[in-house]
C-alpha cells in the first residue's frame, strides 16, 4: 500500500472512464431508446472533495450520453470527453490543455479500451469488477466495484497520500 500512496502523492489529475467505473457497467435502455445510468452518491461526494483539494477530475468515455453530461455538470467536472472509443487522443488533449504530464495523472478504468491509459498514467487503477487482465496491469485494484464506491475509494486514497483527507473528515466531526 505504501507504494500506491507514493504514486498518488503528486497526482494533479484523476481521469475516470464511466461505464463500469462510475457506474456498475449496466446500460439501461427504455423502449424509446432513452439511456439511463445509476451513479453512486458516495462516489460523487468523494469527487467533490477531491476537486476541493485542487486535484482536477476528467472523464473520458467511449459512449455519448446526456445523463453523463448532466451528472458531470452536477459534480463540477469541467473536462468531459464523450464519444472517445480510442481514449488516447482525448487524454493527450487534456494533458496539453492542463499543462500536465503522465507522472501527474491517475487513471481509472475497467476494460481493454482503458488499458493504454492505465499503463500511461503514474497511477493506473482498476475497480474490483474490472476484467482480470486489466486488474493485472493496474497499480491498484479497489476493493469496491464500479458504481458501488470504487471512485470514492480512489479519491480518498489520493487525498490520504496528499495529506488532505483528514482535514476533509475533520469538517464533519
Amino acid at each position: 500500500m505504501d507504494d500506491v500512496l507514493n504514486l498518488a502523492k503528486d497526482i494533479k489529475l484523476l481521469v475516470f472512464d464511466v461505464d463500469g467505473t462510475l457506474t456498475d457497467g449496466t446500460l439501461y435502455l427504455t423502449d424509446e431508446n432513452i439511456e439511463f445510468k445509476g451513479f453512486n452518491s458516495q462516489d460523487g461526494l468523494g469527487i467533490k472533495f477531491l476537486l476541493e483539494t485542487g486535484v482536477e477530475i476528467a472523464i473520458i468515455t467511449g459512449r455519448k450520453s446526456a445523463v453523463v453530461t448532466a451528472r458531470m455538470q452536477s459534480l463540477g467536472i469541467k473536462h468531459v470527453y464523450q464519444c472517445s472509443p480510442d481514449k488516447t487522443p482525448a487524454y493527450h488533449d487534456l494533458l496539453k490543455k492542463l499543462k500536465l504530464n503522465d507522472n501527474q495523472v491517475a487513471y481509472m478504468g475497467d476494460d481493454l479500451t482503458d488499458l493504454p491509459l492505465i499503463k500511461k498514467a503514474r497511477l493506473g487503477v482498476a475497480p474490483a469488477n474490472a476484467i482480470e487482465f486489466v486488474k493485472q496491469q493496474a497499480h491498484y485494484v479497489t476493493t469496491q466495484s464500479g458504481g458501488k464506491g470504487a471512485a470514492r475509494e480512489v479519491c480518498d486514497l489520493i487525498m490520504k497520500a496528499q495529506g488532505t483527507l483528514e482535514k476533509i473528515y475533520n469538517r464533519f466531526l
